[in-house]
């Protein structure tokens, strides 16, 4: 099976405390809504302490145009994403010698939060020494669902081109779709929530040269599954007017979790012969204190497999697609012995689901 032998990062330059973003969203809001002050405890009882950003506060004070927007995420998103490669294939906490970059196969690029035609990844084959052929997958809309579903269509490839050495690629700056005038609730939560994260996982299949690997044990990829809830395209995404991308979040996602996805993993689980007492780690997506707190009453978990989720929510917030590599990445870092199993799972638009089946193996 597939196994993912390496993730890099690059933390985006400013970094704010949640008092700050607080303070900001009160002074923006604070027109629009009488009950400004209680909207507010959003901010302290999300757990998240502080996000980070592509731009600084005074950037967020000014109104910028959709094209302002974007080109501020094309020339971050190049930046940021060349620095997450470099240290994902050069990464000495998992790799005893760095990754060439012309052994690299493919790149899924995933993103929800910029456009960019061509598309990011062949702008960072520009500044870096890939193969002129390596092939580009660029995946774009699936929001925070996109990074486990980009370690699933890695497993594919790697299934197909069992050689191959794969990069999961996830450039999500949220923040830079701001919008200053859509005094919604979506909006307010959403200021609360979301940040900016780039996060690299790289991926090879059975037949590809791992000798890199300085680690006891890897995470191999088993099995995916994904799923959409039919009819339910309002609950998550965004609005597109002409001044952007204007942010949808439905307050019920908790609750659809929790009637759910419990079902979904049930029956995931059941196809290869386990169940939810078989999992020691479960690398969830923390789409918000809620959310992992609904993970963990649909699927009866221990409140202990959610702490490194809530680790990264804590410090990180919600960074759409590249939050669950954040995650991903702390569980690499644990000794976990041979032959234990766990699910890598996010949430999406559409609404939808991915699930991923891990088991560790020498």
């Amino acid at each position: 099976m597939p196994k993912i032998m390496s993730t890099g990062f690059c933390i985006p330059p400013y970094e704010l405390k949640q008092s700050d973003t607080a303070q900001f969203a009160k002074d923006l809001f604070v027109e629009s809504f009488r009950d400004i002050n209680r909207l507010l405890t959003v901010f302290e009882n999300g757990q998240i302490e502080t996000r980070h950003f592509a731009k600084g506060m005074d950037w967020f004070q000014e109104d910028h145009t959709f094209e302002e927007k974007n080109n501020a995420f094309i020339e971050s998103a190049i930046e940021l994403g060349v620095k997450a490669v470099e240290n994902c294939l050069t990464n000495s906490a998992y790799l005893s010698d760095n990754i060439p970059y012309e052994e690299i196969d493919t790149i899924f690029y995933i993103s929800t939060s910029g456009l960019a035609t061509p598309s990011i990844e062949a702008r960072i084959m520009n500044e870096l020494p890939f193969s002129p052929h390596t092939k580009r997958i660029p995946i774009w809309g699936l929001g925070c669902a996109g990074g486990a579903s980009g370690v699933s269509r890695a497993h594919e490839y790697c299934l197909a081109f069992p050689k191959a050495k794969v990069l999961v690629l996830s450039i999500e700056l949220c923040s830079l779709t701001f919008q200053r005038n859509d005094r919604s609730k979506s909006n307010l939560i959403g200021t609360s929530l979301f940040a900016d994260g780039v996060a690299a996982a790289l991926i090879a299949g059975d037949e590809a040269d791992i000798s890199a690997s300085q680690l006891d044990t890897l995470p191999s990829t088993l099995h995916t599954q994904s799923t959409l809830m039919p009819d339910s395209k309002d609950v998550m995404g965004w609005d597109i007017r002409n001044n952007g991308l204007y942010v949808i979040f439905s307050r019920d996602i908790p609750t659809i979790i929790d009637s759910w996805l419990g079902d979904q993993v049930q029956t995931f689980l059941a196809s290869h012969g386990l169940t939810t007492q078989d999992l020691r780690h479960f690398v969830a997506h923390p789409g918000g204190k809620k959310v992992l707190e609904a993970y963990l009453s649909t699927l009866s978990l221990e409140s202990s497999m959610i702490d490194h989720s809530l680790h990264v929510l804590k410090h990180h917030g919600n960074m759409s697609s590249a939050t669950v590599l954040y995650v991903l990445d702390r569980f690499m870092k644990e000794k976990i012995p041979s032959g234990e199993y766990g699910v890598l799972t996010a949430l999406g638009p559409g609404f939808s689901s991915e699930l991923v089946l891990l088991q560790w193996r020498e």
